[in-house]
């Protein structure tokens, strides 16, 4: 009987390793993030209030004092930030345009503070030109150096990008490493681009400036969900949301650990939805659209979507939502033409590999696979290293009957299985 009882033992202990080994393990702990969810004071919030306020009291008593009116843009720009309501950033938009006029285009720091302002609206080329004329002006000409820097990056011109990024150059610079960390991402070095991240993170935290450690964990703990190590990336959003309890961006990050790595989507949804009760994003619904779909909950998935389409309904988001409503349209035969017309006015805004994509994706999805693979040849093929533009390019190859180089993607597709997402699982199986 006591030999019986061992074998039994040890099969149930075999049985259990075997299962466990085909299981995720779980990372995220609710008694950790929970606290962060609920809805409380955003003291973040109220101050911004207050200072708007008092700056539009300040103005109205004294209308000459222009330079009020950058005070009143600063808060506008503070509360999008904060709740993501679209308004606020075209009033501080009106606020600046008014300030730059009264002084003849000709203060460098208001200037960047306009172009500043139009990064956030996806108006690259306008911000290229005001900090084109800030540099002319040549006052504090580092700081125009950087935003030139950000810019053509996401126009997609290198070269130029690289010349500003040599021109500010200074290792202890936390400014110089966060870009230098995305320059380093850009051209597909992740191990480089963790560790600059990991050295601004470093001086963030000597200078102990809330804003500067809360904005390094966050993009930190992105880097560390790219390459794999998800229990560090977790708990750079938990360092984010102990100094900022209202981070949305944190919020997000661990819900899509929740959702894609630990596979449990009514747990991601939970996070989410505290998080859209007090900050109005429209992407956000498309994750949660997203998160449905593999629930296979139709009714959610498209409750969702319509929140998407009616935020971003609003004129005032221009066209800072196209490469979401791409994706979103060529998933309907009936707005493919649709989805072409906007991948055509993105690559006039943003002609970077990831617009090239979208556009060859578009015609992909219209049936003209030999357009589709010419774009990505041209464009895209050692242009990015993203992981949705691997994954369309091994689509492109495998329709052109080119399966060797559809199949050679698979493995660095299924490396980012993770940045894809579950929906996309089965898809990558099947090239």
């Amino acid at each position: 009987m006591k030999t019986l009882n061992y074998y039994i033992t040890l099969m149930v202990c075999v049985i259990t390793l075997s299962s466990c080994e085909n299981q995720t393990e779980k990372i995220t702990k609710q008694s950790e993030y929970n606290t962060y969810l609920e809805i409380v004071e955003n003291e973040a919030l109220q101050k911004a209030e207050e200072d708007l306020l008092f700056w539009e009291n300040k103005l109205e008593k004294e209308p000459s004092q222009y330079p009020y009116l950058a005070k009143i843009a600063a808060s506008n720009s503070q509360l999008f930030t904060i709740s993501g309501n679209i308004s606020n950033l075209i009033v501080a938009e009106t606020n600046l345009k008014a300030l730059n006029e009264r002084t003849h285009y000709n203060n460098t720091g208001y200037l960047r503070s306009l172009a500043r302002n139009y990064i956030s609206q996806h108006r690259f080329r306008e911000a290229k030109d005001l900090l084109l004329k800030a540099k002319e002006n040549g006052e504090n000409i580092e700081a125009t150096y950087k935003m030139l820097f950000d810019v053509e990056l996401e126009l997609g011109d290198v070269t130029a990008a690289k010349t500003y990024l040599e021109n500010i150059k200074d290792l202890s610079s936390f400014d110089y490493l966060i870009r230098l960390s995305k320059w380093s991402d850009h051209q597909g070095n992740l191990d480089a681009a963790i560790k600059y991240m990991e050295k601004a993170t470093a001086i963030a935290e000597s200078s102990n400036i809330n804003t500067y450690k809360e904005w390094a964990y966050t993009n930190l703990a992105d880097f560390y969900g790219h390459a794999g190590k998800i229990e560090q990336s977790y708990n750079y959003y938990l360092k984010a949301l102990a100094l900022n309890p209202n981070d949305a961006y944190a919020k997000k990050g661990i819900a899509w650990i929740v959702y894609s790595y630990e596979r449990n989507p009514e747990e991601a949804m939970r996070i989410l939805n505290s998080l859209t009760q007090g900050y109005h994003v429209p992407d956000l619904y498309l994750l949660k659209a997203e998160i449905a779909d593999f629930m296979q909950n139709k009714q959610l998935n498209i409750n969702n979507i319509d929140t998407y389409l009616a935020l971003v309904s609003d004129t005032n988001y221009g066209d800072m939502y196209n490469a979401y409503n791409i994706e979103l349209f060529l998933d309907s035969t009936s707005q493919m033409n649709k989805a072409l017309a906007l991948a055509n006015r993105e690559i006039q805004n943003r002609p970077t590999a990831q617009s090239y994509d979208l556009l060859a994706w578009s015609y992909y999805k219209k049936g003209n696979v030999k357009k589709a693979l010419s774009i990505m040849e041209e464009f895209v093929v050692g242009n990015t290293f993203e992981p949705l533009a691997t994954y369309h390019l091994a689509i492109v190859y495998k329709a052109n009957g080119l399966n060797d180089k559809a199949n050679a993607l698979k493995p660095e597709l299924k490396s980012s299985i993770y940045e894809l997402g579950p929906v996309l699982t089965q898809e990558i199986n099947n090239i």
